[in-house]
């Protein structure tokens, strides 16, 4: 209505930059192209009863909002952390004729989980694709598998079974930008991780995050996998083999399948890095082989003795892992820090 203050809403406001990360030049052009044009906003403030801003990552206020200084993040603000997925009470509701048919526990599993310190929410586009086709894939992963993300992790030798409980600061959490992209920000602010609590630690807060579900767990893991091992039908193949050997119990089977997924592994891996690094890489693929299956899996698990590095709890029975590099630790030390630490006593209560 002519007279009448405006609302203005800007959908995907970061897209343009977010699309040239791997050029950084242009990136950097189209940021403050784009800082000029939502400078108006604030110019045009007398005229502008409502403003709402959404995208994928959150630039600092300095590179893209420099004149924009009167915006509420409200990101982790625990009131809106329902607002842009759908709740249990969603499903109940709306959502009850769809339901039949379908494991609600497993809809659970692998759509839910997203949180932002409040509410928990579903993933919309998920649930709808599955409404409509019947059947559990990673339906939002398949859009558009993140090549870039998965580049970044290769790149960084990021150690993955930290991945399943990061913790992060505010600080570190919020800081995106072109020449500045922490890990932790970007596996968040992409929709890879999500919130799992919030942790004080004196006057400041701590965020641990998680795989917000089964579909990001395994997808995830499935493509950092491809890239760290470079040999993809292999993988599809130990993947079938992995799951059969593990119904079957069968430990010698499970033993040659190990040596033959490391040794698929590219020759020009051990060119490149230091024996130190090992350790973490063998890790690393070694527990995305069983992260892309969805199995329940607990990394760096805690006990009164120490940290084991992998529990497998699979087919009523548990699996523990540890990992040494023989060339810096004597062979059998592995096991016999199982041994000496007791990392089995928590489970045996289990049966």
């Amino acid at each position: 209505t002519h007279g009448q203050r405006t609302v203005v809403l800007v959908d995907e406001y970061d897209k343009p930059i977010l699309d040239n990360l791997t050029n950084p030049d242009a990136a950097r052009a189209i940021r403050d192209g784009l800082r000029s044009l939502y400078s108006v906003i604030k110019d045009s403030d007398a005229h502008i009863r409502f403003a709402f801003l959404t995208g994928v990552s959150k630039f600092s206020k300095v590179s893209l909002f420099s004149g924009l200084n009167n915006l509420r993040d409200i990101t982790v603000s625990r009131e809106y952390s329902a607002l842009c997925g759908y709740t249990e009470i969603d499903l109940d509701q709306v959502f009850a004729p769809e339901l039949a048919g379908l494991d609600r526990d497993q809809i659970r599993a692998w759509y839910n989980g997203y949180n932002w310190t409040g509410e928990t929410v579903y993933n919309p586009f998920d649930l709808l694709l599955l409404f409509q086709e019947r059947l559990f894939r990673p339906w939002w992963f398949e859009t558009a598998t993140p090549t870039f993300l998965v580049d970044l992790l290769t790149e960084r030798h990021t150690f993955l079974p930290r991945l399943e409980r990061l913790l992060t600061t505010e600080q570190l959490l919020s800081t995106f930008d072109v020449d500045q992209i922490a890990t932790e920000a970007l596996l968040f602010q992409t929709g890879y991780l999500t919130i799992d609590a919030l942790i004080p630690v004196g006057p400041l807060v701590q965020y641990r995050l998680r795989y917000p579900n089964l579909e990001v767990r395994t997808s995830l893991n499935g493509a950092l996998l491809e890239r760290l091992t470079a040999r993809r039908s292999a993988t599809v193949e130990h993947h079938a083999r992995l799951h059969a050997l593990l119904l079957a119990n069968d430990f010698p089977g499970l033993k040659d399948l190990v040596g033959a997924f490391f040794a698929s592994i590219p020759a020009d891996w051990y060119r490149r890095n230091p024996i130190a690094q090992y350790e973490g890489y063998y890790a690393s693929v070694f527990y995305a082989y069983f992260a892309a299956l969805g199995l329940d899996l607990i990394p760096e698990d805690t006990s009164h003795l120490g940290r084991l590095d992998l529990t497998l709890r699979f087919n009523q029975q548990v699996y523990l892992f540890e990992f040494k590099v023989v060339e810096l630790s004597p062979n059998g030390r592995a096991l016999q820090q199982i041994k000496d630490r007791r990392y089995a006593d928590k489970y045996r209560a289990l049966g």
